[in-house]
């Protein structure tokens, strides 16, 4: 097990490179110039379209079901122990490179659900599928068929190695055990029948449980993290410039860190965040491609603000907390710091609410996943594919409590990479598709602005 685990640590050094750390970046960085810094630009409209979409057009889910079913998928565990993971590798600096992901990557996650609209399709169950092996097929043309079909391979190893089930069920279960002393074995049996019992009415079933539930969670962990910031607000500013001195120094302010190089703190920022977010992994916008919508442009609003929830919200959040209370220059581990910093305001309290936000986190992560890995086997094998599908899935979740956590993330974030790469092929390929939806989408808009005008106006002159 010891000579897996080191030769998944050198495949994973080589995934997470600066190949794929610049392609993650420079797409998003380019599709932030070429849209006109959109995540600044139109952040407000689309924070508005959260609950005022209209939701007319074609699709299984309204616009917030499918932000829900896309949150379920990323607020999970990356946002409590992938970041505690990001700054004991990389120190606190590793947090401010998980913003920089961050920015670029609610452009990367507008094109991305932008294209999910524009080349969805109805398959044989009268269900919409969509995604970057629908964008990337029926977008670039059949000749890049084979990239397609490499990224649902991907996609379907993400849902059932990675993200989707191991990393999850291993959080829920220790988080659990923990509290309780329940076996791990134990614990993941029961998620697996849960899982199983929901996601056998599809996306419908997914979207109905994540729309509640998901609120619910984000609210109740962002509203700890901030009672322990307002107790330490006098910290505050001292935590942003240790964050931001350490990003370029590549050493930790506070000590015990030493050894962070600067490029220990980018490569664990960036593969946090984009473990965290999803944003130009390409999970996303399967999601989006069930929303009820006219307009691929909307969706795309809607889908950027995910990674603004995620990452600049509740990421940023659990961060500033591991760095107030000092939690993150001991020696304990990355699964235990927020644990800590938590107990230093909660208590025992503060353990067990943790342990639940992070249950719920997990156990919505893996209903999106199961979502995500469903589309992708019925794009390569088609509808015969998905009840086969569910039951392998529902299976590994079941396995997910006897793998231990440093080989779980390591596997995770391989599988993660595979992802990446088409898609983001995808995206710069498309990139000028995106730019002609999103100037379509706002002339609109000003054509119903200048029509409501002239009604209100003739209404008016009437009197």
């Amino acid at each position: 097990m010891e000579q897996l685990t080191v030769f998944l640590g050198k495949v994973n050094d080589f995934a997470w490179g600066w190949p794929l750390l610049t392609l993650l970046l420079g797409t998003g960085l380019l599709l932030t110039v070429r849209l006109g810094l959109i995540q600044i630009v139109k952040l407000p409209k689309a924070l508005k379209l959260i609950f005022t979409a209209k939701n007319h057009g074609a699709g299984d889910i309204n616009s917030f079901g499918a932000l829900c079913t896309a949150l379920a998928a990323t607020v999970g565990t990356g946002n409590i122990v992938g970041v505690a993971t990001a700054i004991a590798a990389g120190g606190p600096g590793a947090l401010f490179w998980m913003w920089m992901a961050a920015f670029v990557g609610m452009a990367t996650k507008y094109a991305e659900g932008v294209l999910a609209i524009k080349y969805r399709k109805v398959d044989e169950n009268g269900q919409m599928s969509g995604g970057p092996m629908y964008y990337i097929l029926n977008g670039m043309g059949e000749k890049w068929k084979p990239l397609a079909v490499f990224f649902a391979i991907s996609g379907v190893l993400v849902a059932l190695l990675g993200i989707g089930t191991f990393s999850q069920v291993n959080s829920i279960t220790s988080s659990i055990n923990n509290l309780t002393g329940i076996a791990p074995q134990i614990i993941s049996v029961v998620v697996a029948i849960l899982v199983g019992v929901i996601v056998i009415g599809g996306i419908k079933s997914i979207s109905k449980v994540s729309s509640k539930v998901v609120p619910f969670m984000a609210i109740l962990y962002i509203l700890a993290c901030a009672i322990i910031l307002a107790l330490n607000f006098k910290a505050i500013p001292a935590a942003f410039s240790t964050i931001i001195s350490s990003a370029f120094t590549g050493h930790a302010a506070l000590g015990g860190f030493a050894g962070a190089v600067m490029k220990e703190a980018i490569s664990k920022g960036v593969a946090r965040g984009v473990f965290s977010n999803e944003s130009g992994l390409g999970s996303a916008p399967i999601a989006a491609a069930a929303a009820k919508t006219h307009w691929p442009a909307e969706q795309g609003l809607i889908s950027m603000t995910g990674t603004f929830i995620d990452s600049i919200i509740i990421c940023t959040l659990t961060g500033l907390t591991l760095v107030i209370t000092g939690v993150w220059s001991t020696d304990m581990s990355a699964a235990l710091m927020t644990q800590a910093a938590f107990g230093t305001v909660f208590g025992n309290f503060g353990a067990a609410t943790l342990s639940i936000c992070l249950v719920l986190f997990a156990f919505t992560t893996i209903l999106g996943w199961n979502y995500y890995g469903e589309r992708c086997i019925e794009f390569l094998f088609g509808v015969k594919g998905i009840v086969p599908y569910r039951i392998i899935f529902v299976l590994m979740v079941g396995l997910g409590g006897f793998l231990k956590i440093a080989l779980v993330w390591t596997i995770a974030d391989i599988v993660n990479a595979l992802m990446a790469f088409p898609n983001l092929i995808a995206l710069l390929a498309l990139s000028g598709v995106v730019v002609s939806e999103t100037k379509k989408y706002f002339e609109h808009l000003k054509q119903e602005e200048q029509q409501e005008k002239e009604l209100k106006s003739a209404d008016l002159e009437s009197l």
